[in-house]
């Protein structure tokens, strides 16, 4: 509207848990006097799943929503105002809201192209003669509460694998792998404590690998069965040093498996995607390109491990997600703010611009040093 110079939603803060109070004003900086029905406000927490399949050679778009919140307020003037419609007049106006996120797990805000989970705060003013001005502001939550201190994850995983070549009906050269997983939750920025002991009485030098994979699951409900789709990342690789024949050797992940930043563990929180994390380890064979492989799953919580009786606490921050994960590579066009290619040259197109990424929390050590996860 001519009338109107500044249109603007402001929040308290950026990122919420589940539980807190959201809290934020609107803006409206007006040159002239008018007419204003209401002012309304909504919260919305929604989940959208979309991609396309193949049926009968027909190419379709299957897609589905979920929603977690959907609350309304009205923040100025009346919903169906009885007589003359109020004036607003001119000059800065900030019309103060307040809504209260549920105590129930929410899913954690995150991107990707098959689907997502966002949530917002919608303003419409409502002008009776015009088309009524509408505006959106995307914010993050933290979630689910996943405490790395709960009794299900600090018990430890024990593994082990072993080959044996056999040679005549005779054992021969028996490789063994053992390992031990302190805990299975970790939040971003911590160490994965993983010990290994190899022992090498084959003919073959061998090397320990640990991997961790991020599964990303869609499901869209259509008839019995409905459709999925499963995408991974690889966000987590090292690679140890040679382990020699008939040799024996010990290995502690000590800082060396910091968990980069991205998206906690979702599973059964939302119907339509879940993530969840599995710690792959395994003992590469450097000839016949055999491995030994155990698999242990791993959760990426959002609250951090504490030691008891302890007064150093981990300090928390937020950052956007990992650069290897989809949730923090992929960013939706609708937040890209940048300049249209018009044939000329590149270098002096103007830099994009993110409106909105969702952040994940991550732990600093108390030294003040940085974790060495990969961030965009």
């Amino acid at each position: 509207m001519d009338y109107i110079r500044e249109f603007d939603i402001r929040l308290d803060r950026e990122m919420y848990y589940a539980g807190e109070s959201l809290a934020g004003h609107v803006v409206l900086d007006t040159i002239e006097n008018f007419k204003l029905r209401a002012v309304r406000v909504v919260l919305r927490g929604k989940a959208h799943a979309e991609w396309k399949v193949v049926v009968s050679g027909d190419r379709r778009t299957v897609k589905d929503d979920q929603y977690f919140l959907d609350d309304r307020a009205i923040i100025w003037g009346k919903d169906k105002p009885e007589g003359n419609v109020p004036i607003l007049p001119r000059g800065v106006h900030q019309f103060p809201f307040r809504f209260q996120l549920p105590e129930s797990s929410l899913p954690c805000s995150f991107e990707s192209k098959p689907g997502f989970i966002r949530y917002y705060i919608k303003v419409t003013v409502d002008i009776p003669y015009a088309s009524p001005p509408q505006g959106m502001k995307y914010f993050t939550v933290i979630g689910p509460h996943i405490d790395c201190m709960d009794e299900q994850y600090l018990k430890p995983m024990i593994g082990q694998d072993k080959r044996t070549k056999c040679c005549l009906c005779c054992e021969k050269g028996p490789v063994v792998l053992r390992t031990q997983l302190e805990r299975s939750a970790y939040v971003c920025g911590e160490s994965i404590k993983l010990r290994a002991n190899i022992d090498n009485q084959g003919e073959e030098i061998v090397r320990l690998k640990v991997k961790v994979i991020q599964y990303v699951e869609y499901f869209i409900d259509r008839g019995v069965l409905g459709v999925n789709k499963e995408v991974q990342h690889l966000v987590l690789e090292y690679r140890g040093d040679p382990v020699h024949p008939n040799t024996r050797s010990k290995w502690d992940s000590a800082q060396s498996l910091v968990v980069p930043v991205m998206p906690p563990s979702l599973v059964g929180v939302c119907r339509l995607l879940q993530i969840y994390y599995v710690l792959k380890v395994s003992l590469e064979f450097e000839k016949s390109g055999d491995d030994l492989q155990m698999h242990f799953p791993i959760t990426i919580a959002t609250v951090p491990f504490r030691i008891p009786n302890s007064n150093q606490q981990p300090k928390i921050q937020y950052e956007v997600a990992c650069e290897h994960v989809e949730g923090g590579l992929y960013i939706g066009p609708e937040f890209l703010l940048g300049q249209v290619y018009d044939g000329s040259n590149a270098h002096d197109a103007r830099e994009t611009v993110v409106l909105y990424r969702p952040v994940y929390v991550t732990v600093v050590r108390n030294d003040g040093i940085k974790p060495n996860a990969t961030t965009t």
